[in-house]
């Protein structure tokens, strides 16, 4: 049986590559391995395939009956329909291990870094396999995306030495000027809907024994989003009304360095117990200082504050 190579819901530009770049070197090894996606590709990530001339896989949702390798994730909320219908064989991630358990024995790989592309980039060298050039500029590239340039503090010296040698590896001169071109795509927002938005980079979180939901939309200057946020608090609220404790929405603003969160909560006590600020304004908001990272510097807080 075919080996079904998935990322996250909402896919990312990390979850597609490191998908396709999965199940080159699976195939690699002698395993049959087909990458998949759980939705559309973002603006982002559909830059990053066609710029290095990669297919976008096809979406499959439910995992029933499936051989299955997880990329970017752990977490259940945010993987195929049906898991536990399937059997997980691998694990790629560099998040939090999450709440995926297996009968069986598996293969993982899970590193503290900034990008699933950084520990992608040695699974190929530790096997002794050479990284096709297209997959090694989408490596490149979602590394970049994920530590925004180097700028997130999720950011290490392993995400930096890995897209220096996929940049090589690729042919690409000049990576940042490349990155740049990707983030002023994935923070164009002019005539997308407000849901479009809210999905484009959104998870689930199990905190306490209660749903939380919490997305990002990462912007190059905030004043872009000014005409949208009160729609944005529209979708935050309809998610929060449909079985969810908290729903946040972090507005990032790539060149301040900080986010403004909108909160949308049944206690709002318990997010400005995690951030040590207050939640006010007509959007029910809040500035936070030099956060960029959901996964660094908005998930363990909000954890901790529901223990």
């Amino acid at each position: 049986m075919a080996i079904t190579v998935v990322g996250h819901k909402n896919p990312d530009a990390d979850s597609i590559t490191a998908a396709i770049a999965v199940a080159d070197l699976l195939s690699k090894r002698g395993m049959e391995a087909t990458p998949v996606i759980q939705g559309p590709a973002t603006p982002d990530a559909a830059f990053v395939l066609k710029t290095f001339g990669l297919a976008t896989p096809a979406i499959e949702t439910d995992a029933t009956g499936k051989d299955i390798a997880l990329v970017d994730h752990s977490d259940l909320a945010q993987s195929m329909d049906n898991l536990d219908k399937a059997k997980v064989l691998f694990v790629v991630d560099h998040h939090k291990l999450g709440d995926v358990t297996t009968p069986n024995p598996l293969e993982m790989w899970v590193w503290p870094v900034g990008c699933s592309g950084t520990v992608i980039k040695a699974m190929y060298e530790f096997y002794g396999i050479e990284i096709p050039k297209g997959i090694a500029g989408a490596l490149m590239l979602a590394i970049l995306n994920d530590t925004v340039l180097f700028k997130s503090p999720t950011c290490t010296d392993a995400d930096k030495k890995a897209v220096e040698g996929l940049a090589k590896l690729a042919g690409v001169a000049d990576f940042k000027a490349l990155g740049m071109d990707m983030l002023k795509i994935k923070g164009s927002v002019e005539g997308i809907p407000a849901v479009d938005l809210m999905n484009r980079d959104y998870k689930d979180f199990n905190m306490g024994g209660k749903k939380v939901g919490i997305g990002q939309v990462e912007v190059l200057d905030l004043g872009l989003l000014d005409k949208i946020k009160p729609a944005l608090v529209e979708e935050c609220k309809k998610l929060q009304k449909d079985g969810r404790h908290t729903v946040l929405l972090l507005l990032t603003d790539i060149m301040k360095e900080g986010s403004e969160i909108l909160v949308v909560s049944s206690d709002a006590s318990l997010v400005e117990k995690a951030f040590g600020g207050k939640v006010g304004g007509a959007l029910n908001s809040m500035w936070v200082e030099g956060c960029m990272s959901r996964k660094k510097q908005v998930v363990p807080p909000m954890e901790k504050a529901f223990a």
